[in-house]
């Protein structure tokens, strides 16, 4: 690939498949605005999931959710590879 073409992953989606993943409900006891932050962020790239974090926040969700043994979402993922950008932007949600 030339060095000036910027590669592209996926096209970028609508709000609509995006507001799906608040529609997702756990199947055990995790909490579901834990769950829903999970998904979304297993199944959205940065981009979108910053958007999607904004419905989630409008929709009345909880961004501090923790499961059983008192993880949130930031204590989830932490250890991995690309959490960085993706807990930047709930601790911008938090404020």
């Amino acid at each position: 690939m030339r060095k000036d073409k910027k590669q592209v992953i996926g096209e970028e989606i609508g709000d609509e498949p995006i507001k799906l993943f608040l529609a997702v409900e756990p199947a055990d006891a995790t909490p579901p605005s834990l769950h829903k932050l999970i998904k979304a962020y297993r199944g959205l790239r940065i981009d979108d999931f910053e958007r999607f974090v904004g419905f989630f926040v409008a929709a009345g969700y909880d961004l501090d959710a923790k499961d059983e043994k008192g993880n949130d979402f930031i204590a989830l993922i932490q250890d991995q590879r690309s959490a960085d950008a993706y807990i930047d932007v709930i601790k911008t949600a938090r404020g």
